[in-house]
């Protein structure tokens, strides 16, 4: 019998589920439900698989196939580690330390993530994760109508250069080369709420100077990341972690490239484009 429990700021744990249970249909739908009502949704140790990560990800949604870095067995599933000899991205996470939205820079936004932690340490690597449609809905009146008049361009090279801030022109060309993408500082969702739609890919306000766009998107993400908005959320070896990418903000705190921690995730295709 699946039991919740809400979490302190935002996001709900879930109990009751682990082994075959993560291949029931029912178990997907009362998921879906959850992660849209609460925007985070934890099954602490669950000690899911690889085999059926995959079958829980296809349940929730169409799953992202990484074009590189993949998992060797389950193309599905991404390892997410800084150590190079098990993820062939390691020197682009470094860069998620910072908070950030998955695939801002795509046609449409990734839908949402399913992180599975393989091995951890005490410590190091927990994850963050701030509501962005809370934050936007706590924002006063006058806020709201004036940030409902930008608009931001989103780009890798924005968030390459927080890690690389003596990056080589050579470097500076490569991200240059990388998709960008104009977006409304805020998102108004099909379903009519609004959430704000800013992060470490954020670069500059559209018709601002950069140093006026840079203290905007500053003041806006200060806002957004208060305690009242943000979980944090400390790993445990098994623990399965779901997160609703279009109005949550996250990001990884610090931990040493040398870390062990090792991190299994699974991506759903976006099915909503940026309003």
């Amino acid at each position: 019998m699946i039991t919740t429990a809400a979490l302190p700021s935002i996001g709900v744990e879930v109990q009751g589920v682990s082994d075959s249970g993560f291949t029931s249909r029912d178990t997907a739908s009362q998921t879906l439900e959850l992660l849209a009502r609460h925007g985070v949704v934890v099954f602490r140790r669950a000690d899911i698989s690889d085999a059926d990560l995959v079958v829980f990800s296809r349940m929730l949604g169409d799953v992202v196939v990484a074009p590189i870095g993949g998992h060797p067995e389950f193309p599905e599933i991404s390892p997410v580690s800084l150590d190079l000899t098990r993820s062939e991205l390691a020197r682009a996470r470094r860069s998620t330390i910072f908070w950030h939205v998955d695939g801002v820079t795509d046609d449409i936004p990734q839908k949402a993530t399913l992180l599975t932690a393989r091995e951890v340490v005490d410590g190091e690597g927990d994850t963050e994760f701030a509501n962005t449609y809370a934050a936007y809905d706590a924002l006063p009146e006058g806020r709201k109508a004036e940030f409902a008049g930008y608009r931001v361009i989103h780009s890798m090279a924005a968030a390459q250069a927080l890690t690389h801030p003596d990056a080589t022109r050579k470097q500076k060309d490569a991200w240059d080369r990388l998709p960008t993408r104009e977006h409304p500082l805020v998102w108004e969702h099909r379903d009519g709420r609004r959430s704000l739609l800013i992060g470490a890919t954020a670069g500059q306000v559209v018709g601002m100077s950069p140093e006026d766009g840079r203290a905007l998107l500053d003041d806006v993400l200060e806002w957004a990341t208060q305690p009242q908005f943000v979980l944090r959320h400390r790993w445990q070896v098994g623990d399965l972690v779901i997160w609703d990418n279009t109005g949550l903000l996250h990001r990884a705190l610090p931990y040493e490239p040398t870390s062990r921690r090792l991190m299994h995730r699974t991506t759903l295709a976006g099915d909503e484009s940026v309003a």
